[in-house]
């Protein structure tokens, strides 16, 4: 017992030792600031002495600690209903309000700094606290698991003991396509999953298999994210289209989408999702039906029950002010850095590049320091409390593709910083009540190449504008494309009516919704209830399909077919029915195998547009065409966007049979949840062998 007690003072001794050596840098933090700082005192007007500054100093640091410790968890719940990156901005002006606060509490009255001295101040100090403590327990092992141990019970709270079971953790890494990750393995920006496949250093042996998987048409994360955590993805033919019964434009990152498109998913698939079990959803566009959610988008509407939930994984990382400090700082510093980066690449006249002027720097310091700040957190308090399967997205990568491409200095920074995260989990993973399995694996990759408005001069939606005999804007009749496209429109116009051509000028209000998702373009006509038929669509916009079939950019269309149930049209008038592709794949040859089982599928969709238009798609180099201002996209058919990746335990079963290919979301939920189940009797008595022995 004496060595019990014995163990529990030093701990406690060790403890207050760290408190008062904390204390005391930040006193001298306090100290060094005043002096550099000239609307920063800690002295009266009169002067003091330098016992007097001194006293001030530690007086006020012990006072924002404990201020820090008391009053900043309180202040974040109050502000849960703020949104992340307005909280992430007011970080540093409520930890400089606490300091002024701490400064007025001094019984001597001497301190005193000006508002945004004080922001500063607390920043600094803030800092040098969190970095003084960790490099004070980094050599503690008992200590660090304690705090871990702690955390646990804190998050398990009254629930029942872990199950002995091994738990589950899938981490998405949004955006990286396959060979981007063995590309990164290769240069050595990611040493954790070197590791795991047994290419790091000598004597590494491998712990996980990767596995190629190929995505729906509708290469992206509501496609691919739907299907994965519902089981279904029945009906999302882009990550935006128009639905012509509710008159509405469905986007799969807008709220009220996602939460109809996760309605749909749980009632066409029969039940709640990959995570209804004890499961947590982080960072996602669904919940998987998960109980614990954090920035989840399909609740981010509600108010009340899981929406709260969800807001509270900002209290549970930002009501450490350290947290809220070091997040803030690196927000700031990753502003910065994208600035720096697209300066550089402006005045190097790189290409293809894109506008990342206006709001944009902040969205992308938001997506690849809050977020995954935020989620990497709320996963590793899952992992210590317990949780069966957790889901979680990390989205920094797919951003910065969009803008910087999906190979350069940018992203190769971007896959370092989510490689450590990646380190983090698996070393809290080892420390929790239970084992656990990690599976990382994303849910598109993305394609390189100039977007469509740059290489032609004309956006889609003006094409279609030209092709309907409507009004093209003079920024794209000036150009060269402008001018094919207007020479294509009257070619077409000359017909004669026996065709079957007759010219139809459309009604007021009736011009088409031009969207889309990446280098998928959607066409639909709002006046008309149902999907047009390519015969509806010619007597009216005679010109309409062999403008788009016949332009450079286009690779190829799909429209509903009177006589042929759908057809694929390409240029010189290639026109494929749906059920002759495997034999004649036409325009889709250039796509690869598998592109003609997902067009097939989508033209089933309810909701497939009018017309469906993919992108030019260079398979030499792997380059697509973006209808949007990206020139790294996804969305559509083309190159490594379609070509994700899978990376699971050697301890979980293949995914697929060897010589088979992983194809399509749906499946992925399917193999991840035969995992969850395999984990589930991994450590259940196995059953008697009852065969008779020969």
């Amino acid at each position: 017992m004496r060595g019990v007690g014995g163990g529990r003072w030093r701990r406690v001794a060790s403890q207050i030792g760290r408190s008062v050596a904390v204390w005391v840098v930040s006193t001298l933090t306090m100290l060094l600031l005043a002096g550099i700082l000239p609307d920063f005192r800690l002295r009266s007007a009169d002067g003091d002495s330098a016992t007097d500054i001194a006293v001030t100093a530690a007086l006020g640091a012990g006072a924002f600690g404990l201020l820090s410790a008391l009053v900043w968890p309180l202040l974040v719940r109050l502000l849960l209903l703020v949104p992340a990156l307005v909280l992430g901005l007011l970080v540093f002006f409520l930890n400089g309000a606490l300091l002024w606060l701490a400064l007025r509490v001094n019984p001597g009255e001497r301190g005193a700094a000006a508002p945004e001295t004080a922001v500063v101040v607390a920043a600094v100090m803030s800092a040098v606290a969190s970095a003084t403590g960790a490099a004070l327990a980094v050599r503690d092992d008992d200590a660090y698991r304690r705090r871990l141990y702690r955390l646990a019970h804190r998050r398990r709270g009254s629930a029942p003991p872990c199950p002995p079971t091994p738990g589950t953790v899938f981490l998405q890494l949004d955006g990286v396509g396959h060979d981007v990750l063995l590309d990164a393995v290769g240069k050595g920006l990611m040493p954790s999953v070197a590791r795991w496949l047994g290419t790091g250093t000598a004597g590494d042996r491998p712990s996980h298999r990767l596995t190629p998987w190929r995505t729906d048409w509708s290469s992206q994360t509501g496609a691919s994210q739907l299907g994965i955590l519902h089981g279904s993805n029945h009906d999302v033919p882009a990550f935006r289209w128009y639905e012509k019964a509710r008159r509405e434009v469905m986007v799969c990152n807008r709220p009220t989408s996602a939460a109809e498109l996760q309605a749909r998913a749980i009632e066409y698939a029969g039940h709640a999702g990959l995570l209804a079990d004890d499961g947590a959803s982080r960072g996602n566009l669904f919940s998987g039906g998960a109980d614990e959610q954090a920035l989840v988008l399909s609740i981010a509407t509600r108010r009340r029950g899981p929406a709260a939930r969800s807001r509270a994984g900002y209290f549970a990382y930002f009501s450490d002010p350290a947290n809220a400090v070091r997040t803030a700082l690196s927000f700031v510093a990753e502003v910065g850095r994208e600035i720096g980066q697209s300066t550089r690449a402006r005045l190097g006249k790189q290409r293809p590049r894109v506008s990342r002027g206006g709001l944009y720097p902040f969205v992308r310091a938001f997506a690849t320091v809050v977020e995954r700040d935020v989620v990497v957190a709320a996963v590793t308090g899952d992992l210590l409390a317990g949780r069966t399967a957790v889901y979680a997205d990390l989205v920094a990568y797919d951003e910065v593709a969009h803008h910087s491409g999906p190979v350069s200095r940018d992203t190769d920074k971007v896959l370092q910083r989510l490689d450590r995260a990646l380190a983090l989990i698996e070393h809290v993973a080892e420390h929790a009540p239970r084992p656990y399995r990690i599976v990382v694996l994303s849910d598109h990759g993305q394609s390189p190449g100039e977007t469509f408005r740059s290489r032609y001069g004309l956006t889609l939606a003006d094409l279609v504008r030209a092709g309907c005999g409507l009004p093209v804007p003079r920024r794209a009749g000036r150009t060269h494309s402008g001018a094919e496209a207007r020479a294509a429109v009257r070619a077409a116009l000359r017909r004669p009516v026996e065709e079957g051509a007759e010219h139809y000028r459309p009604p007021r209000g009736s011009e088409p919704v031009v969207l889309a998702s990446g280098n998928l373009g959607l066409v639909s006509f709002p006046d008309v209830p149902h999907r047009m038929t390519k015969e509806e669509i010619d007597a009216r916009h005679p010109a309409l399909l062999p403008t788009l079939a016949n332009h450079p950019g286009i690779g190829f269309l799909l429209v509903r077919s009177a006589r042929h149930g759908g057809v694929v049209l390409g240029a010189y008038g290639a026109e494929i029915p749906l059920d002759e592709l495997d034999d004649n794949p036409g325009p889709l040859a250039a796509f690869g195998p598998g592109a003609a089982d997902v067009v097939r599928r989508t033209h089933t969709f309810p909701h497939t547009a009018d017309i469906m238009v993919n992108s030019f798609h260079d398979p030499t180099d792997g380059e697509v065409l973006a209808f949007e201002e990206q020139i790294g996209s996804h969305g559509g058919l083309g190159g490594a966007q379609s070509r994700p990746f899978l990376l699971s335990p050697l301890a979980l079963s293949a995914p697929v049979a060897d010589g088979a290919e992983l194809a399509g979301a749906e499946q992925i939920h399917r193999v991840l949840r035969r995992w969850l189940t395999e984990s589930d009797a991994a450590q259940r008595p196995a059953a008697p062998d009852r065969r008779r022995v020969a």
